[in-house]
């Protein structure tokens, strides 16, 4: 088969973690940049970790951000089924064909015995690794075993001597010794197959040519390519991607709030955003742009382009994309996203979301950032009045009551309350006072917000809270530094 064909196959043990998100995203560029197919494949053959509803939440997660599947378990296709627990007929018969062949075999070892095994190793220094008791037993020792119904495991019979060497596209042509590979089970006593050899299986069954996996299966491709071998099967291309860390000691954790994909969603990242980030993490673009649509990823990403040191998740990075992409939204499309988070502070009737939603979407860059923002419009918070010292406007306590007192009966002569005329207004008032601007308009922002921050400067806020409002606010300030 020469088309390519990229598989994920993620177990549903929970939420979508994000180094799982981003070996999706790999994969699924890897197939739809060379006109290929993205297979979804759900591994639930670990059923003591299986969460309930986790398959849904990684069909809802990988629909979400745009990576829809050619073929899986809601859909099908020609080499169905798609869930691992659904084909388990069809690995035993695999593995007695490698017995056959003289490339696997009947171990007969009991769980006592091997662990006898390993405290003689542990205790005399060695690396534990099975002894390969079983592996010379004589056809008619074995029948014996299989007729008295002595369980057993199939085991891959590794080579004793020589080198394996396996290709990455990342690490290039990495050599091992066969006698530092362990002879790993293949089927195990319940007739059920390890995770490494159905892997194999399916990934030949259909037809993958390409394995993006994490770093840490490194040391098991060795085996994989021994088992590829054995069966005279194709290799796939295999691209081991580093992990994604928070730190450069630590990986990220759950208990941060930053692991998951429904983690990010909650603190009111945007998805695209997301996509966008988990695609820098561990890939440098070939030049300095970083914002990229899915379609713009799939013509960009080039694996000769992904690292071979760790990623670090950085949260400041996540968050400045994710403001360039609000900034990016029609001022209908981002009100539609902010007020949802405006209602949670704003409940008075007489003021406008929308031109609240216009004053935001400059100066957000997380929609969760929002009600603290705008907490200021129903009642003005208690606030101290060293906020009125601010060394670039040249303001202190003294100019700013000053100034209030000049404002106010300004502002109580508008009669048509707009932004426009109350704007002509208090430059007419800085004109006739020849000073700087923020002499005057740095208090009234104070006075009306008792915030150090605010969406919208003086004259906004003033237009937005209304004129009794903003007049009751400045004499509250006028009160407060006399």
């Amino acid at each position: 088969m020469n088309k390519v064909r990229t598989r994920f196959a993620p177990s549903p043990t929970g939420y979508m973690h994000i180094g799982n998100l981003r070996t999706a995203l790999f994969t699924y560029l890897i197939a739809k940049q060379n006109g290929g197919d993205f297979i979804l494949r759900i591994e639930d053959t670990d059923q003591e970790r299986y969460v309930d509803g986790a398959v849904e939440v990684i069909y809802k997660t990988l629909k979400d951000v745009g990576l829809n599947w050619d073929e899986g378990p809601d859909i099908g296709g020609p080499v169905g089924p798609y869930i691992q627990s659904q084909r388990m007929g069809m690995f035993k018969k695999y593995a007695e064909e490698l017995v056959e062949k003289g490339e696997a075999y009947y171990c007969f070892c009991d769980k006592e015995r091997l662990e006898e095994v390993r405290a003689i190793q542990e205790a005399s220094g060695i690396a534990p690794m099975y002894d390969r008791h079983c592996r010379n037993l004589s056809p008619e020792e074995i029948k014996e075993k299989l007729d008295a119904g002595v369980p057993y495991v199939i085991r891959q019979k590794i080579p004793t001597e020589g080198e394996v060497t396996f290709h990455d596209e990342l690490y290039g042509d990495i050599t091992v010794d066969c006698s530092t590979l362990d002879d790993q089970i293949l089927i195990k006593t319940d007739g059920m197959p390890t995770y490494n050899f159905a892997n194999v299986v399916d990934d030949h069954l259909m037809g993958i040519t390409h394995v993006v996996r994490g770093n840490e299966y490194l040391a098991s491709a060795p085996k994989y390519n021994l088992l590829y071998k054995a069966f005279g099967w194709e290799i796939p291309t295999y691209i081991h991607v580093e992990h994604i860390m928070k730190d450069k000691q630590h990986k990220l954790s759950k208990r941060d709030g930053d692991a998951s994909y429904e983690d990010l969603m909650k603190k009111g990242y945007l998805k695209e955003a997301v996509i966008n980030y988990i695609a820098l993490l561990g890939w440098a673009p070939k030049g300095e742009n970083e914002i990229f649509s899915l379609e713009e990823l799939v013509k960009e990403f080039d694996i000769h382009g992904l690292s071979k040191s760790p990623a670090i998740f950085d949260p400041a990075k996540l968050k400045a994309i994710n403001g360039k992409y609000i900034k990016a939204m029609t001022p209908e499309k981002f009100a539609e996203y902010a007020i949802p988070y405006i209602k949670q502070s704003v409940h008075r009737e007489d003021v406008d979301l929308n031109e609240i939603a216009k004053l935001l979407q400059a100066r957000t860059e997380l929609f969760t950032e929002i009600p603290e923002m705008v907490d200021f419009i129903d009642a003005l918070p208690e606030y101290d009045i060293a906020l009125y010292t601010h060394k670039k406007m040249k303001t202190n306590p003294e100019n700013s009551l000053e100034s209030l007192k000049e404002v106010l009966p300004v502002l109580e002569g508008v009669e048509d309350w707009t932004e426009e005329n109350i704007h002509d207004a208090l430059f007419d008032l800085i004109g006739k006072l020849g000073v700087k601007n923020g002499i005057v308009l740095w208090p009234l922002r104070v006075a009306v917000s008792g915030k150090a921050f605010t969406p919208g400067g003086g004259v906004e806020i003033s237009y937005l809270i209304g004129k009794e409002d903003t007049l009751a606010r400045i004499r509250k300030g006028i009160e407060k530094l006399s």
